[in-house]
């Protein structure tokens, strides 16, 4: 058998054996890195693979530990976590809800906007849908909310942190796109291309997540006025009426004014992603201390989450870059590239594999696997067919958070699942979640049919 075709065999056999290891339970680096070890190992008996490449695995570890806007996650996963752990996301639901309590539908109204600004704060889906789930829940049932409806909320509310910046997602997407465009405009002789940042894909992700906020709401409101028995009002006591300008003032506004501020400084081009998320980190302790909650144990449990969490993105990060790497010397990407080009449709048939494929790996697997397994492969030869990179990293991520809120499978349901009560079946999560999928895939929908929904606001910004 020719060499060449043998190690696109192995490639391509070694990607479905990755997904079969992770399938069954094993930790999801070790996974990456162990099972294309191996498989460079087989290559390199049968003469399909020089050992000698893998000296640029080093190298690639430094570029990973030492890269400046990666610096950004950390700091953003400590921003949300102090904010869950200090109870000011708990006071700003409290707070919301009470603020459009009044009216028809308003509990739901709430949950969305605190969704969004707890998406904006953490950008990780499992601690959103977690957190929404034991605050607002209970809420919810108690004012007589349909529990389809409101679990629906909230976990729709939940996957927003998928998308809206400044998503951890949206961060590794854009340094892994920044390098990836470089390449590709390079072999295309382009040697000044324009630059793709981290910048200009959370502005490129902003119109599309307020799209996906503002048709949740319209939902919401369509389902008081059609249904009101589905989401009635809120019952208040005077008391809490008469507090309830303090609190937006002493509760809301200050989280509210420290999220602007560092998503409108990246946005504004006036800081870089890891200088506003060191402010953002700052000023999630400062608001702690004005609540008084930045005790010692508070701050220590914040910090060994951060950590937690970090350190489970790196290392999966880095035995995906392992995984990537053997699968291009073995012939994988040439193979890839192939397919995707004989596809009927071109450019169009091309976007709905690659697309098809990662909705249906969100089933077994989370975010950061599937764009750290996924996107190297398959990013160059998108971006080699003419594909915006910007539109690519949303697009990427609107179908993912589709993904992980589509039954049976997804994600967010089995968070939910997990907290809600006994009296709130699967069935029922499973039911809620059903419209705001079909709303998801209009918003898809509306993305591929007019791109400059993603490419007209960094054009504007950074241009």
């Amino acid at each position: 058998m020719e060499v060449t075709l043998l190690g696109e065999i192995l490639a391509l056999v070694m990607f479905f054996a990755v997904i079969g290891v992770l399938m069954l339970g094993f930790p999801v680096a070790f996974s990456l890195a162990g099972t294309s070890l191996i498989f460079a190992t087989i290559a390199y008996f049968l003469g399909a693979l020089d050992l000698s490449n893998l000296s640029s695995v080093a190298p690639r570890y430094m570029g990973i530990m030492l890269n400046e806007v990666l610096v950004a996650v950390p700091l953003f996963i400590f921003m949300g976590m102090m904010l869950e752990r200090s109870g000011i996301a708990e006071k700003l639901l409290i707070t919301m809800g009470r603020l459009f309590g009044d009216l028809r539908g308003g509990l739901g109204l709430s949950v969305i906007l605190v969704g969004a600004l707890l998406a904006a704060s953490t950008g990780i889906i499992g601690a959103t849908v977690v957190t929404m789930g034991l605050l607002s829940l209970p809420a919810m049932l108690k004012a007589g909310y349909d529990p389809k409806l409101a679990t629906g909320v909230i976990t729709a509310s939940g996957t927003l942190g998928q998308i809206i910046p400044p998503s951890t997602v949206l961060i590794f997407m854009g340094d892994m796109l920044s390098g990836i465009n470089s390449q590709v405009q390079m072999s295309l002789g382009n040697f000044a291309p324009k630059p793709v940042s981290v910048g200009n894909l959370f502005a490129g992700a902003f119109i599309p997540g307020m799209m996906l906020m503002g048709i949740y709401m319209l939902f919401m409101v369509y389902k008081a006025v059609r249904q009101p028995d589905t989401c009635p009002a809120l019952v208040m006591t005077a008391d809490e009426k008469s507090r309830l300008l303090k609190d937006v003032f002493t509760t809301l506004l200050p989280p509210l004014a420290l999220i602007i501020a560092v998503l409108g400084s990246i946005l504004g081009g006036i800081a870089t992603p890891t200088e506003s998320a060191s402010v953002g980190a700052i000023g999630a302790m400062v608001l702690a201390a004005l609540q008084r909650k930045l005790t010692y144990t508070n701050l220590r449990q914040v910090m060994y989450a951060t950590a937690n969490t970090t350190t489970m993105i790196f290392i999966i990060l880095i035995g995906a870059t392992v995984f990537s790497l053997i699968f291009r010397m073995m012939g994988g990407e040439e193979l890839v590239s192939d397919f995707l080009n004989s596809l009927p449709g071109g450019q169009l048939g091309a976007i709905l594999f690659v697309m098809l494929l990662m909705f249906l790996l969100g089933f077994i697997l989370d975010t950061f696997e599937i764009i750290f397994l996924v996107l190297p492969i398959t990013a160059p030869i998108l971006l080699m067919m003419g594909v915006d990179p910007v539109w690519l990293g949303v697009i990427v991520a609107v179908n993912l958070q589709t993904s992980f809120l589509t039954p049976p499978f997804g994600f967010a349901l089995f968070y939910l699942r997990g907290v809600a009560p006994d009296s709130v079946s699967t069935m029922t999560i499973y039911k809620g979640a059903i419209p705001f999928v079909f709303l998801q895939l209009i918003v898809i929908v509306l993305l591929v049919m007019f791109p400059q929904l993603v490419t007209w606001l960094p054009a504007q910004l950074y241009n």
